[in-house]
């Protein structure tokens, strides 16, 4: 899913991550968003990409408790992006 929520309003997004995790039971479902907080409510992995290239890739709780990459660190704090 590209970015399954970026226009929906706050009831609308809570549905679709409802149903995401209803069909995460059953399938996988990778999705692709800018939305630290979304990536952290639905997701059990998480992949950090800079220019193509996957920088990171851990357990989501790791990745936004204690990256092992700087680039990581910066991402998620705003420092850039």
């Amino acid at each position: 899913m590209d970015e399954p929520c970026s226009a929906l309003d706050p009831i609308a997004t809570a549905q679709v991550e409802e149903l995401i995790d209803e069909l995460r039971e059953s399938f996988s479902v990778v999705i692709v968003t800018h939305s630290m907080q979304q990536a952290a409510r639905v997701s059990q992995k998480t992949a950090f990409f800079h220019m193509g290239i996957m920088v990171e890739y851990d357990e989501t709780t790791k990745i936004f408790t204690n990256p092992t990459d700087q680039r990581t660190q910066d991402y998620i704090t705003g420092r850039f992006g």
